[in-house]
């Protein structure tokens, strides 16, 4: 008798044209594989060595961790990667002013859609699974075998499910949902598994928030994190999405190794504290004095996180002492903020505003954190010398939280400005 099958499952065995179940490898038909400048160097003289064509329609390339270039180092990567793209005729490269963050590059222009099977020499290429795709991260080498063959072999993971009711606070998100699962099983309690999200609380999460949501399952070792594609879905990817798709659900009877469930209505406002992001407390009990808010990354670095940020700061100014950078993930982004008057509100408080960046995310530049200093941040993780010095504090926290902190000066409510 036939079992019934997680989204995983049906993605994977689609891909592969094998009847994949948990715990079986297949080798997969990949829909897109995208490098940044850090990771796609490797690939790039991997692929080299291989002496083969390259499956160029597959292949996206996107400069964002050190871009514009802050070193010769990081000049001499860009420029790796620019020949690649000019050697090979790749089509889908992303050169500076027309690049961002490359996980909301990825969904910008329409690469992310449900069904995908999608890797990405980048551990956050999970964040896909917030429009039903099945994305993962990948190391470089795996990367460069991709863009010689076009495929790639999987463990199908066994899945977490995660039923959800209600709906979120005023000012509660994505974000807070994740580090409370984080919290609750651990950095590793998700190790080469996936979430997959479900139940009726599910509709009342936006796309932005499933994107954020998808985007930390990596950090419970998650392999994915994929929603179900509903009527939010086709609507956010309607005018960007290249190609066809086929969406995919969970069969009733599908098997799941875990069962969690959350009534969103129920959950307050969090924070991670240093150094792991299962540290979640709530902010309610967070004064924790700050030296500065970082609004932005492939986490929360959407419009709708600019829009509550923006909303939170109009017309008050941020706290003496404090820095609070500003960060668009894409070009879109960028020219959204500019059309709806947020870059006014933000440079009118005092902010900082950058181009789109990975810079102060993973410490590389732009934003660095000296000895002892402290940053409440919308990123998805707070190492010890993530954003700067080892002897430095990065807590996260969601846009409401970060802007609202920008103001007082420690980790506050957004009740506590308004």
């Amino acid at each position: 008798m036939r079992m019934g099958k997680t989204i995983s499952e049906k993605i994977l065995s689609a891909r592969s044209g094998v009847d994949a179940y948990a715990g079986m490898i297949v080798e997969a038909d990949i829909d897109y594989v995208m490098v940044n400048d850090v990771t796609g160097p490797i690939a790039f003289r991997e692929f080299d060595e291989l002496s083969t064509s390259a499956k160029k329609e597959k292949i996206v390339l996107i400069p964002d961790h050190y871009v514009p270039n802050k070193d010769i180092a990081s000049a001499e990567q860009a420029k790796e990667m620019r020949n690649f793209a000019e050697r090979h005729n790749i089509e889908n490269y992303f050169e500076v002013g027309k690049s961002g963050v490359c996980h909301q590059i990825m969904v910008d222009e329409g690469f992310a859609a449900p069904g995908r099977l999608i890797v990405g020499a980048d551990s956050h290429t999970c964040t896909y699974g917030g429009l039903n795709a099945f994305s993962t991260g990948i190391g470089s080498t795996e990367a460069a075998a991709v863009f010689a063959t076009g495929r790639l072999w999987f463990k199908v993971p066994e899945t977490i499910k995660v039923e959800l009711t209600g709906s979120f606070k005023k000012y509660v998100s994505g974000k807070d949902l994740i580090i409370k699962i984080i919290t609750d099983i651990g950095v590793d309690g998700a190790s080469y598994k996936a979430f997959e999200f479900s139940g009726p609380g599910v509709r009342n999460i936006s796309v932005s928030d499933r994107l954020t949501i998808a985007n930390m399952a990596i950090e419970a070792g998650g392999k994915a994190g994929i929603f179900p594609c509903d009527e939010l879905t086709e609507e956010y990817i309607r005018d960007i999405v290249k190609g066809d798709y086929e969406p995919f659900c969970a069969d009733k009877d599908a098997r799941y190794g875990q069962t969690l469930r959350y009534d969103l209505s129920k959950l307050e406002l969090m924070v991670a504290y240093p150094h792991l992001p299962e540290n979640g407390r709530s902010v309610k009990d967070s004064k924790v004095r700050i030296d500065q808010a970082y609004l932005g990354s492939c986490t929360n670095g959407r419009i709708e996180d600019m829009r509550v940020a923006a909303s939170i700061v109009k017309g008050k100014k941020v706290a003496k002492g404090v820095r609070f950078i500003v960060v668009p993930a894409s070009p879109r982004v960028y020219r959204q903020m500019l059309d709806e008057g947020l870059f006014q509100i933000f440079l009118d408080a005092g902010a900082f505003i950058s181009g789109p960046t990975c810079g102060a995310c993973l410490g590389g530049y732009m934003g660095i954190l000296a000895d002892k200093e402290k940053a409440i941040s919308s990123t998805n993780r707070n190492f010890i010398g993530r954003m700067g010095h080892k002897g430095s504090e990065v807590y996260l926290a969601g846009p409401a939280v970060v802007a609202a902190s920008a103001l007082t000066g420690y980790i506050s409510e957004p009740d506590e400005v308004r």
